[in-house]
């Protein structure tokens, strides 16, 4: 029992330190696209963060799961598989910072940045020492110091935050009362460059607070250890880049899509700022894992495990509907997030909110593979994705814009989905209620064509139709599947019957 406290208090610890620093980043977008001077500005964002979140993958190659392996596998010195993991994810990280400096200036011009090759540099750095700190980070998870590493994850990202607020709203202030005190090393027009620089000092601090984890013993290093660990690690290697690239391939292909770069990185601005609307459901997704997975495989072993994953399924699914009506009747309050200039790109919310929904049945599914250790099935479907995602990518969006690139990922999720529950009624049947959760996607989707269809030009009346919308869908749920005694905390309040 003592061992279960302390895993479900770690998981707590890991997965709200996840979700938070998600959230603080979210909440660097409204900086963003009301203080940069354009939505092309912020579409240079978008772009170079979706390389480096594909980067970063490659940089780690697996290590940081083979590291757990084969630290625990008993047949390997610990201390020795920890030297040697550091010192490869070291002189690989220190190769690619290096080859990049060297060819910057090619990188940038076949990036589309030839203006500003120390973009790239900068970035190159970032990403570097950010591949290398995850093996610290995992070492700190070896060593069960859940508060140390969420403590250091969440001082990244407040330095992150405090920097760009420092050099996006404070030195422009500054440069208007006192600019002696900063045109030393400020210079305003160089606009978006300071995000990058933000996040450079942001991952120094914490890499060098990381230094601490790293000189802990001798650094023996093995080569054949080495050798057996890439045997490993590789192939999740393949599995982490698929993964990746199925939620930034659209961010990369975006600009190479269109012959004016200019209006390329504008509409990739504002794809991007409201692509970062819909990423409430992602963040809601997101902390549901951090719960299903430790509990789906404990509870595979009970003779009720199955019902209770159909049962849990549809929760899922109905929460997350509630979630997508709640955003949508709500959308006018929720632009102001972002800056008057990105509002055209509303239009792509409902689609990504969709393709999350979809995301999030399909991580739902991808249960039975990982519990019948048919886990390559899980690859082939991750390739299938980012197939379909790259194909409708090329097809749509020189037609019909950023709105082509939702309804690519909305599209591979959904085949996703279809492909993973066809494959795991057949290798581990789970009874889904199908019909209850048709029935609540339909409703969902009808009160959202009604919201469109009563739409005025009186927002209070908006407002009201909306939250009576909302309230005829919660009605249903707790008719239904939910009622109010059995909720946690306040069900006590109201009668069975």
């Amino acid at each position: 029992m003592t061992e279960f406290k302390s895993l479900a208090k770690e998981t707590a610890v890991y997965g709200v330190s996840s979700i938070l620093g998600k959230f603080l980043n979210w909440c660097l977008v409204p900086l963003y696209t009301h203080v940069l001077a354009s939505p092309a500005e912020y579409g240079v964002v978008t772009n170079l963060y979706a390389y480096t979140a594909l980067i970063l993958v490659i940089l780690t190659y697996g290590m940081e799961t083979g590291l757990f392996r084969f630290m625990n596998k008993g047949s390997d010195n610990p201390q020795t598989v920890y030297a040697t993991t550091l010192i490869s994810l070291f002189v690989t990280s220190a190769i690619f910072v290096i080859s990049c400096f060297v060819f910057s200036d090619s990188i940038a011009i076949a990036m589309g940045y030839a203006l500003n090759p120390e973009y790239i540099m900068m970035l190159a750095i970032v990403v570097a020492m950010d591949a290398f700190g995850s093996i610290p980070f995992a070492y700190l998870r070896y060593k069960k110091r859940p508060y140390v590493f969420a403590g250091l994850k969440l001082l990244m990202i407040f330095v992150n935050i405090l920097m760009n607020i420092f050099f996006l709203i404070g030195c422009p202030y500054i440069m208007t009362v006192a600019p002696s005190l900063i045109d030393w090393f400020y210079r305003p027009e160089y606009g978006v460059g300071y995000v990058f620089v933000a996040n450079l000092i942001s991952t120094t601090t914490v890499t060098i607070a990381l230094l601490p984890y790293v000189f802990v013993g001798k650094f023996n290093f093995d080569i054949q250890l080495l050798k057996r660990m890439l045997a490993y690690s590789l192939p999740l290697l393949l599995l982490g880049i698929v993964g990746i690239a199925n939620q930034t391939i659209d961010k990369i292909l975006f600009p190479y899509l269109f012959e004016d770069k200019m209006y390329a990185q504008t509409q990739l601005g504002i794809y991007g700022a409201c692509f970062k609307i819909a990423m409430v459901m992602m963040m809601f997704t997101q902390a549901f894992r951090y719960a299903y997975e430790p509990f789906v495989f404990a509870k595979n072993k009970n003779a009720d495990s199955r019902q209770s994953y159909a049962d849990i399924m549809k929760y899922y699914f109905i929460t997350s509907l509630l979630i997508f009506l709640g955003m949508m009747f709500y959308l006018d309050i929720l632009k102001l997030i972002i800056g008057e200039s990105y509002w055209e790109g509303l239009k792509v919310v409902p689609i990504v909110l969709l393709s999350y929904i979809f995301q999030g049945v399909y991580f739902n599914l991808s249960m039975w593979y990982k519990l019948t250790d048919k886990t390559m099935y899980g690859a082939y479907m991750s390739f299938m994705g980012c197939a379909i995602t790259i194909t409708l990518i090329w097809v749509l969006v020189p037609r019909i814009g950023y709105i082509g690139a939702a309804y690519a990922s909305l599209c591979a999720y959904l085949c996703m989905m279809l492909v993973s529950y066809f494959l795991g009624q057949k290798y581990m049947p789970v009874n889904y209620d199908l019909v209850a959760m048709l029935k609540y996607f339909v409703l969902a989707m009808v009160l959202y064509g009604i919201s469109i269809l009563a739409k005025n030009g009186y927002a209070w009346l908006n407002y009201l139709i909306n939250t009576l919308l909302l309230s005829l869908f919660v009605v249903y749920m707790v008719k239904k599947d939910l009622p109010l005694h059995s909720l946690p905390y306040i069900g006590k309040y109201f009668k069975k019957h």
